[in-house]
C-alpha cells in the first residue's frame, strides 16, 4: 500500500493525533486526512499550517488552495476540485469544511467516498476534510470506532483533536500572551480559562483584547485586576460543577450537567475519571486546611500550582460536605467504574452514581 495514500487495504484504525500530523506535515504528509474532535481551533490552526508549507507563495495561492464548503457541495464539486494539476509547486491543498455527518444522507456519504477514492488518481493533492465538533458520531475511541469512522478512514487518515489538559492550556495561554509581547505569570495564565472559559477561540480573543489594553496603557505585565476589568467571565460546566451538584445532593442539576454531557457526547469514562480525580483534589485541600495549611501552601501542593481563587471555591463548597460523604464519593466512583468496564452501560453507570447521593 502506497505510504501516502490509505484504501480499502485498510484493516483496524489508523487514528493519529494532533501533534503526529504536525510531524507528517514537516516530513511526508499523506494524500488525505480527516480533522474530527472537540477542540476546532486546533484544527484551523493546523489547516493554517498545511497552507503554509503547501502554499507558500501567495502568488499561486489561488491555484493551490481551493476551499469547498458544505453550503454548496456536491460530490462532483470535490472530484474538479482534485482534477487540475498543482501551479509552479509539487502538490495542492484541498480544503473541505462544514459538513454534518450526523445529518448526511445514507447515499450522500456513498456519493462523497466514491468522490475520495479518486485521491489515488490525484496524488499531487493533500486533501483535509474538517469536521466541527459534534458533526460526527466517531463511537467510543480508541476500541469501538463507529462504523462511518471507519468507512471514512479507508480514504482519509482521522486526526483527533482533543480539548487540552488544563495545564496543556494555561501554557498556550503564556505563549499567546507573549507573541503579543505581555508577561503573564503561570498562576494568572491557569486562572483565565477559569474565569473565560477553556474554548480556545474564546480565550485568544480575551488574550488579545486584555493584551491590546495593557499595551494601550504602557503596561507589559498581565495582572488579575485588569482580566477582571477587561475579560468576560464565562459560565460553563466542568467536572468540578458536576462533582460539587453530585456530592451536596444538587441531583437536578447533576442531571442537567450531564445532560450537557451527553449533548456533546463526552466519553463516559473520561467523565469518571475526571470526577474521582477532582473528588482526590477535595481530599487534599480538606487534609491540609483541617491542618491549618495557609492558601498559598495548599495552591503549590498542585502541579502546576493551582491559584488561590480556585482553591477558595474548593473550601467553600467543602463546608457543606462531611468527610464521611467524600469518603463514599470515591467507593461510589470505584463502583462506577467497574460497571462501565464490565458492561457497556455508558450513561446509565452516571445517573445511577447521581441517586445515590
Amino acid at each position: 500500500m502506497s505510504v501516502e495514500f490509505l484504501g480499502k487495504e485498510l484493516i483496524g484504525l489508523d487514528l493519529i493525533k494532533e501533534a503526529d500530523f504536525r510531524k507528517e506535515l514537516k516530513s511526508n504528509p499523506r494524500a488525505g486526512y480527516l480533522f474530527f474532535g472537540d477542540e476546532d481551533y486546533l484544527k484551523s490552526f493546523a489547516i493554517k499550517q498545511a497552507r503554509e508549507l503547501i502554499c507558500p507563495d501567495a502568488t499561486f495561492a489561488f491555484f493551490n488552495e481551493i476551499r469547498l464548503d458544505a453550503m454548496d457541495f456536491d460530490a462532483q464539486k470535490l472530484i474538479d476540485a482534485l482534477m487540475p494539476l498543482p501551479m509552479m509547486a509539487d502538490k495542492k491543498l484541498v480544503i473541505l469544511s462544514g459538513l454534518n455527518f450526523n445529518s448526511m444522507k445514507p447515499n450522500e456519504v456513498d456519493d462523497l467516498c466514491d468522490a475520495l477514492s479518486a485521491l489515488q488518481d490525484y496524488d499531487y493533492n493533500m486533501l483535509i476534510v474538517s469536521v466541527a465538533a459534534e458533526h460526527l458520531n466517531v463511537g467510543r475511541l480508541p476500541k469501538a470506532p463507529s462504523a462511518l469512522l471507519k468507512r471514512l478512514a479507508e480514504y482519509l487518515t482521522p486526526v483527533q483533536f482533543d480539548r487540552c489538559t488544563t495545564a496543556k492550556l494555561a501554557a498556550w495561554v503564556q505563549k499567546h500572551f507573549l507573541h503579543n509581547g505581555i508577561e503573564a505569570s503561570p498562576a494568572l495564565c491557569s486562572l483565565i480559562p477559569e474565569y473565560c472559559g477553556h474554548s480556545m477561540y474564546i480565550l485568544a480573543n480575551e488574550i488579545d483584547k486584555l493584551s491590546f489594553y495593557l499595551r494601550y496603557h504602557g503596561k507589559t505585565v498581565a495582572d488579575e485586576e485588569s482580566m477582571r476589568l477587561v475579560c468576560t467571565p464565562v459560565n460553563e460546566y466542568d467536572t468540578y460543577a458536576f462533582t460539587n451538584a453530585i456530592m451536596a445532593g444538587r441531583s437536578e442539576e447533576a442531571l442537567a450537567i450531564l445532560a450537557d454531557y451527553r449533548f456533546r457526547r463526552a466519553d463516559p469514562i473520561r467523565i469518571l475519571a475526571e470526577m474521582a480525580g477532582t473528588i482526590c483534589d477535595m481530599a487534599v485541600i480538606r487534609s491540609m486546611t483541617a491542618e491549618g495549611a495557609p492558601v498559598s501552601e495548599i495552591c503549590a501542593a498542585f502541579k502546576p500550582a493551582w491559584h488561590e481563587y480556585r482553591v477558595g471555591l474548593y473550601q467553600k463548597s467543602l463546608r457543606q460536605i462531611s468527610e464521611k460523604r467524600l469518603k463514599n464519593a470515591m467507593e461510589f466512583c470505584l463502583e462506577a467504574d467497574r460497571a462501565l468496564k464490565l458492561s457497556p452501560q455508558g450513561y446509565t453507570a452516571l445517573e445511577q452514581l447521581i441517586c445515590k447521593f
